[in-house]
Formats: C-alpha cells, sequence, structure tokens
C-alpha cells in the first residue's frame, strides 16, 4: 500500500498551495466590486444612525455632493456603539448585532475605507479552514485524511470567496455554524466515554450557540438540525445525553432571550425588510434557480440560469452531489451520515417549502442556505476522500481527476472573479458600475431619487462610484424637485411612472431610458433646459 505513504504528503503540498492561493484572492481587488445596497447598510449601522435621521437630513429636496454621504459610512463619535445597537433592533432586528459590534471597531481601527471594512470578512473567513478541521476529526472520528480533504475543497470553494469579501455577517455565520457543530459532536462523543470534562464541553457548545444566534437568526434552523439528530441518534429516548443536550441548548437561547425580544416587538419592520421574499416566481425558475445555486458551490463564472453552458455543468454537478449523499448513506455509520443529511435538510426546508407552496423567493437567497451548502461539501469531501484513498489504482486515478477539475473549477471561478467590477452576489445593485459610467460621462450631472423601495440603499451605492462632479437632488415623498437650469444632464434613478410623468408635466419634458434591468431603471430628461422657464418655480426669473 504504498500509496497510502505517499499521498498524505501529496495531499499536504496541494493543501498550502490551496490555501496560499485562497488568502490572495481574499485579500486581493478587496474593492474592486461595487459596493452595493445591502453593504451600504453595514456602514449605516456602524455610523450608529438610521435609515430614518439619513432621509431627514439629506432626502430634503436640497442639491448635495458626495461627500455628504460619508458622515453616514463611516465611524464617527457623534455615535456610540450603543447607537449602532439601537439602530439594528429598531430598524432591522433580523440582523442580530455581534458582526457590527466587532465591525465597527475594526473600522475604528483601521478606517472606512471599502477594502478597509471587507477585509474584516477576509480575516474572518480564514477561520473556516481549522473549524471544518476540527468538525471533520470530530465527525469522522480519527481520519486526518477526510480533514484535509475538506480544507482543501473549501479553500476553492467560489461561493466562500463570494461572501469572504463582502462586509456583511455571512462569511462569520459559516465560521459559527462550523464551530458550533463542532463543539456539539466533542460533546457527544465525550459524553459516551462518561469523560469528566463533559460539563465544560457542553458549555462551550452553549456559548458557540448563542454566538451563532447573534450573527444570524436562522442559526435556530441549524439548532433544530442539532436536536434532530441529538434525539434520532438516542434512538428517541430522554436520556442523560439528550438531557445534556436540551439544557446546554437552553442555555444558548436564553443567552439570546434579548434579542428575542428585540425580534418580537419591532416584528412590524421586521416583515417590512424582508417584503422582497414574496415575490413570486414561476416553478420552472425556481427550480433553475436553485440548480444554479448548487453549482455555485464548485464553479461561478457570474453566468445566469438562461446561459447554455450551465445545462452543461448542472447535470454533472447534481449527479456528484447526489452521488455523494447516497454514498454516505450507504457506506457510512448512521451517526456520521445523519448529522449531515440533517445539516443539508433542516436548514433548507423551511425556506424552500412555503416557496414551493405559497409562492416567494425566500430559498433564491445563497445566504439563506450557506448551512445546507457546508452539509453538501462534507458529503463531496467524504466521497473524495473515500475514494482517493480507495486500494484500486483505476478508482484513484478516476477520483484524482476529478478532485483535479474540482480544483480548476474553484481556481478559473477565482481569476475570474477577481476581475469583475459587479457579481450576482449584489443583486440589486447589480448595475450600478454601468450606471455610474453613464452619468460620469457628463459634463455637469445631477442625479434626482428618492427613498423608496431599493433607491435609498442604491443612491448610497452609487456614491461609491461616481465623480465628485456628479451632485444629488434628493427628495422625500415623490414630490417634483426643483431643478436648476446650471446641468448639462439631469438623470432621474428608478422613478415611478406616476413620479416620472409628473416630473414630464410640469418642466414639459420628455424623459428617455439609458440604463435598465430587473431591478431599476436609469432615465435622462430631455429638452429640458430650453424648457425649463416653463415650471412655475422659474417663472418669477427674468430672462438674460
Amino acid at each position: 500500500m504504498r500509496h497510502l505513504k505517499l499521498a498524505p504528503n501529496r495531499l499536504r503540498f496541494l493543501i498550502v498551495v490551496l490555501l496560499m492561493i485562497s488568502v490572495f484572492f481574499r485579500f486581493f481587488n478587496l474593492d474592486s466590486k461595487v459596493y452595493w445596497h445591502d453593504e451600504t447598510f453595514t456602514s449605516l449601522r456602524i455610523s450608529g444612525y438610521t435609515a430614518t435621521e439619513v432621509k431627514q437630513q439629506i432626502f430634503n429636496g436640497r442639491i448635495i455632493t458626495k461627500e455628504s454621504f460619508a458622515k453616514f459610512q463611516s465611524y464617527n463619535m457623534e455615535k456610540g456603539l450603543s447607537d449602532t445597537i439601537k439602530s439594528l433592533a429598531t430598524e432591522d432586528p433580523q440582523h442580530p448585532p455581534l458582526y457590527y459590534v466587532i465591525a465597527r471597531f475594526w473600522v475604528g481601527i483601521f478606517g472606512n475605507s471599502v477594502t478597509a471594512i471587507r477585509s474584516l470578512s477576509a480575516l474572518i473567513s480564514l477561520l473556516i479552514f481549522p473549524s471544518v478541521y476540527w468538525l471533520c476529526r470530530e465527525l469522522f472520528k480519527a481520519s486526518v485524511w477526510v480533514s484535509e480533504v475538506a480544507i482543501a475543497l473549501m479553500a476553492i470553494s467560489p461561493i466562500h470567496l463570494v461572501y469572504a469579501q463582502e462586509a456583511r455577517e455571512y462569511i462569520l455565520w459559516m465560521v459559527t455554524i462550523l464551530v458550533c457543530s463542532a463543539s456539539l459532536l466533542r460533546a457527544l462523543r465525550l459524553e459516551s466515554k462518561d469523560q469528566a470534562p463533559r460539563i465544560l464541553t457542553w458549555g462551550i457548545y452553549a456559548i458557540t450557540l448563542a454566538l451563532s444566534l447573534y450573527t444570524f437568526l436562522l442559526s435556530g434552523f441549524v439548532a433544530v438540525a442539532h436536536g434532530i439528530y441529538v434525539i434520532a441518534t438516542a434512538r428517541f429516548k430522554l436520556n442523560r445525553t439528550v438531557k445534556a443536550y436540551f439544557l446546554a441548548s437552553l442555555a444558548g437561547f436564553l443567552a439570546f432571550t434579548p434579542w428575542i425580544v428585540v425580534v418580537i416587538t419591532n416584528f412590524l419592520q421586521f416583515d417590512g425588510s424582508t417584503s422582497w421574499t414574496k415575490m413570486q416566481l414561476p416553478l420552472e425558475i425556481l427550480i433553475k434557480s436553485w440548480l444554479l445555486q448548487l453549482t455555485r458551490i464548485f464553479i461561478d463564472l457570474n453566468f445566469g440560469f438562461e446561459n447554455q453552458f450551465n445545462y452543461v455543468i448542472t447535470p454533472i454537478f447534481l449527479t456528484l452531489v447526489g452521488y455523494s449523499i447516497y454514498f454516505l448513506c450507504r457506506t457510512s455509520n448512521y451517526k456520521v451520515w445523519l448529522f449531515i443529511v440533517t445539516l443539508i435538510v433542516i436548514p433548507a426546508l423551511p425556506l424552500m417549502l412555503p416557496d414551493l407552496i405559497f409562492g416567494g423567493i425566500r430559498s433564491l437567497s445563497d445566504r439563506y442556505l450557506l448551512p445546507s451548502y457546508l452539509g453538501i461539501q462534507l458529503a463531496v469531501t467524504y466521497l473524495l476522500a473515500t475514494q482517493l484513498d480507495n486500494e484500486s489504482l483505476f478508482r484513484r486515478r478516476i477520483w484524482q481527476t476529478i478532485m483535479g477539475l474540482l480544483i480548476i473549477c474553484g481556481l478559473v471561478s477565482y481569476g475570474v472573479s477577481s476581475q469583475a467590477e459587479t457579481w450576482w452576489s449584489k443583486v440589486i445593485s447589480y448595475g450600478n458600475p454601468q450606471v455610474a459610467k453613464i452619468i460620469n460621462q457628463a459634463a455637469r450631472p445631477l442625479l434626482i431619487s428618492d427613498a423608496s423601495g431599493i433607491n435609498y440603499g442604491n443612491v448610497f451605492s452609487l456614491s461609491y462610484l461616481l465623480q465628485p462632479k456628479v451632485q444629488f437632488l434628493l427628495v422625500k415623498d415623490q414630490t417634483v424637485p426643483n431643478i436648476p437650469n446650471e446641468f448639462t444632464d439631469i438623470f432621474l434613478l428608478n422613478p415611478s411612472d406616476i413620479w416620472r410623468n409628473q416630473i414630464e408635466t410640469d418642466y414639459q419634458c420628455t424623459t428617455k431610458v439609458l440604463y435598465g434591468d430587473n431591478h431599476y431603471l436609469l432615465w435622462k430628461l430631455e429638452n429640458l433646459h430650453s424648457l425649463h422657464w416653463k415650471h412655475p418655480i422659474f417663472a418669477k426669473i427674468p430672462s438674460e
């Protein structure tokens, strides 16, 4: 069995190389992609201001420059840490405060630049490697081989890179899921051996569960998966292990009680900020989107499901994942496969079933399915690690080739992503770089918008891309603005049809679409300067 002696050294060398490449791409061109809608809200929370305060101060119908946004996108001494937590509690209760508290301290030390704030996520993402190593050692017992393959796959997974370069809490959530799961398995292992430190290990589980909950609310589904696993492995008996688990879980949820009260108290704000999940899509589009999300675990070239390339790769990766789960269930101990299957299924079902039954797009947010993605990666890891160690040389060569292709897919995805200025994960801000280029080409441009819907966040997102010569006229409640005649080009960002038609009528001008996608439109006012004097606000201005 000479290959068993040589392979570990080769694999460890490969892991070191992949880790170096992974670290490089996580920190490379951190500011190249658009700082999108949701990330501007991260900066808003760090500043301690609320969106309501922002709307009062700059959405007031006055001409402002891009410098006016900086106050609400940076660490400042006017607001404290309590204001950061308060702004989340009152406007974004679905986002617990742990990441934002850390981010505020981080920005206070390293500055407010896009690179600085995203580097926090990039740094946190490196904790995935020791976390998954620990989890695999607990799950697969003494098999170091599986743990090392897991690190290799995580290092080149495109979905990890996406959230490692985003100023949001989701990469921290992945770390807490891995650590919480590993601590659970360790507590169960020590409990079964009747070792003395089990109180400490259950305490660690309670702490990590609370940290995960304080990172993202959907950790509750992971806790449910853990509960089902513990009860099932105990043969549905209320033994000492189950009692210890319930006590530890209860302690974790009790620690999270203050934020549960916040969520309940501010339920209406919570419902309003997630109203986008109720959008209706045809079943065919829903299924295609799920399959596309599955492939992004392994390869991500920023293609939509309408791209013909996806019809080639989707069946391949679907087969790989399906066979991995089948192989896992068929060859591993039930305590191993049950843990992975519950991690895949339980967090996904509450999102996918309502979309199928009632309609909606809850399950189309990749970030909500991150626990399931981790479970899928563990299943594929087990398959590859087992087959790479197969006694048959022919089978080893086949799976070495498959492993090599997965690595190539990941590295190509990293290379493409590193050069892009936008990505599918930017969703409603995907087109902002193109919109900014159009506006920046004007000599003296003015951008008009309001605070309704996605406009608020996208105006802030554009402020990072627009040149200093661009000025803003932001209004509240879609009132017709007073437009000075000093600008060469007037742009409207995503106005409602009623508001746009009212502007056309009052200024006796026309509007033309310059950019449009599924999320919003950029319009330009035409023939305005030749007719601006017809508007009432210019009636008293004498002609030159």
